[in-house]
């Protein structure tokens, strides 16, 4: 045979082997180790981890089925691509190229963390910890951080109140900080460039308005009653009188232990409204969308008092003494003049 022509021949049969082999391989990317597997595993992808590493575990844990081949798939089917750290949610069940695109797309667990309205830092601390994200301590430290106040551009020392109120899906990689920022970009969207014109119509900086709404937050849990709270604060406070606002006299106690007293409301703290004119220096709490609106467009009435009805809702007065029968009728005695 001439020499040329066993050349042919050689080329053509490892074409065909070569072709063979990359048809086995793709063929290996498509079939899942175990396709009855029910069960997911959480595959911990730490930062810096190549595909040699995550093969071995995927190997160890069962998930796949010949690491080598694994690896050899992933450079030449998938390309080079950097995996993502994070936790990742994987099944025997499912084929190798779709565990690839999960580590390759940064597709982790996301761990949900629900913000309630009228939390404050430490209560928010305690949501994240129980989500599994953070120490409640790690997360109210990067909340009270003044430079990452600074940086996010709050007039405060910390982020109190600025931790907008919402349910979250964080990464297990997140840090407190980032969370913490999320949390104030969620803010800062919410309170529009419209919001901050009406603030200075109405003579408020933001973090006045947030300050109110706040306290708004903390008085009632009822929508409907928020722009009426909010007419009565706005109206005292044009009035130069004092706020006397329980919720903020609370704050200002450390360890209060959910019993107010007559000593209390005698306090000097910044956060005593029955001892200060004006607003506290900063939030109570986070405010959510309604109170802030509430706080920017309260409803207009001659209001200057409430009390608690002791059914969730308030009865509001426009004198003294109106006030003063209304206290006898719903708090049989008890003090809850606002």
């Amino acid at each position: 045979m001439p020499a040329p022509k066993r050349i042919l021949i050689l080329v053509v049969i490892l074409a065909v082997a070569g072709a063979g082999a990359w048809f086995g391989l793709l063929r290996y990317g498509a079939t899942p180790a175990d396709p009855g597997a029910r069960n997911e595993q959480v595959l911990v992808v730490a930062p810096g981890m190549g595909i040699n590493a995550v093969a071995t575990l995927l190997h160890r844990a069962g998930i796949i089925h010949h690491p080598d081949l694994f690896r050899l798939f992933a450079r030449t089917a998938r390309g080079r691509h950097v995996i993502k750290a994070g936790e990742y949610r994987v099944s025997a069940a499912m084929p190798p190229s779709d565990i690839l695109d999960r580590l390759f797309s940064g597709d982790v667990v996301l761990y949900r963390v629900t913000i309630p309205e009228g939390f404050a830092i430490d209560q928010i601390a305690g949501a994240v910890a129980q989500a599994g994200l953070a120490t409640s301590e790690a997360f109210a430290a990067a909340a009270r951080d003044s430079g990452l106040a600074k940086e996010m551009g709050i007039p405060a020392d910390t982020l109190e109140g600025y931790l907008f109120p919402e349910t979250y899906y964080f990464p297990a990689t997140a840090t407190p900080r980032k969370m913490a920022t999320a949390m104030v970009d969620r803010f800062n969207a919410v309170f529009t460039d419209e919001w901050k014109t009406r603030a200075t119509q109405q003579g408020f900086s933001v973090h006045q308005i947030v300050t109110l709404a706040s306290i708004i937050e903390k008085e009632t849990a009822h929508p409907d009653e928020r722009p009426v709270i909010a007419s009565v604060f706005h109206n005292r406070l044009a009035k130069r009188m004092r706020l006397e606002s329980d919720p903020t006299v609370i704050y200002g106690i450390p360890d209060f232990d959910g019993n107010i007293t007559r000593a209390h409301l005698r306090q000097e703290t910044p956060y005593n409204t029955y001892r200060i004119r004006g607003l506290p220096p900063g939030p109570i709490a986070s405010p959510g969308k309604e109170s802030l609106y509430a706080a920017l467009f309260p409803a207009q009435t001659g209001y200057l008092y409430f009390v608690a009805k002791n059914d969730g809702t308030h009865h509001f007065s426009a004198t003294l003494a109106e006030h003063n029968r209304a206290v006898q009728t719903y708090q049989l005695g008890r003090r809850r003049k606002k």
